[in-house]
């Protein structure tokens, strides 16, 4: 087996090259984030009937889950009154289009709604805040320092991480250790979400990476899709409630906290 001497760095390449890559791209993180912040939309007020039209699923979900919790006759007033109210359609913001159910019509075109076009805009702005600098990054580290092995890391490692770490440069005898500076480049692009939470704070734009339910443009409040009948999801609803028992957990509980505690 051939013995491959170790190398010795310069110490400019750390001064230069490795933390002016690290400096650069906290400084692009943090101004993608104020850049983020600046083109998205403001948000437009909610109508009331819209989100009792939504959260009226989460409130029978809640007293399924939760109707354990509170007497016999309390589970069994709320549960009649929202099963009665899913099946008469009550909590529809559309009445008059619920009085037409029967009558053919074409579905909604999610296109055609204002508040789905806000949100594509918004996470096409977000894409070109994240693609649009590291692009510029990329071309800047490759352009300069294409090929710089820049540190050594101080543990072993497997034959397998030598592609993640030695991105652009092509020698096989190379210690899998040394990293190469495109490969410090997406070590800092994936590793500095620390960091960003630190500065920024926890909900922040500045590692690209968004939520997911923001990301969808489709999705509406309380989890709903556009052109989704949300009259059958509440007839769903309530054949879930009809075959939900009650077993209340509070009962003698003050008994058991005595016996408990003697």
């Amino acid at each position: 087996m051939v013995t491959v001497p170790d190398l010795v760095l310069d110490p400019s390449l750390r001064d230069w090259v490795l933390f002016p890559i690290l400096l650069v791209m906290i400084l692009v993180g943090i101004l993608r984030h104020y850049i983020t912040l600046l083109l998205q939309s403001p948000p437009k007020q909610s109508d009331l009937l819209a989100i009792r039209e939504q959260q009226s699923l989460a409130r029978g979900a809640s007293l399924r889950s939760n109707g354990k919790f509170i007497p016999q006759t309390s589970f069994q007033s709320r549960k009649t009154y929202l099963i009665q109210a899913f099946k008469e359609g009550v909590f529809l913001k559309d009445q008059e289009a619920f009085k037409n159910k029967d009558e053919p019509k074409a579905p909604p075109n999610p296109l055609t709604d204002p508040g789905g076009m806000d949100q594509m805009m918004n996470m096409l702005k977000g894409n070109m805040a994240m693609i649009v600098p590291q692009t510029l990054l990329m071309s800047w580290i490759n352009f300069f320092f294409s090929g710089f092995i820049l540190m050594k890391l101080p543990f072993p490692l497997t034959i397998r991480f030598k592609s993640i770490l030695q991105s652009g440069v092509a020698t096989r005898d190379l210690d899998v250790r040394w990293v190469s500076s495109m490969s410090w480049y997406f070590l800092n692009l994936f590793g500095l979400r620390s960091v960003y939470d630190i500065i920024l704070g926890s909900n922040n734009s500045a590692g690209g990476g968004m939520d997911m339910a923001g990301m969808n443009p489709g999705m509406m409040a309380g989890g709903l899709q556009p052109g989704q009948d949300i009259y059958k999801l509440y007839l769903s609803e309530a054949e879930n409630l009809e075959l939900t028992t009650h077993e209340y957990l509070l009962e003698d509980i003050e008994d058991r906290i005595l016996e408990k505690y003697e």
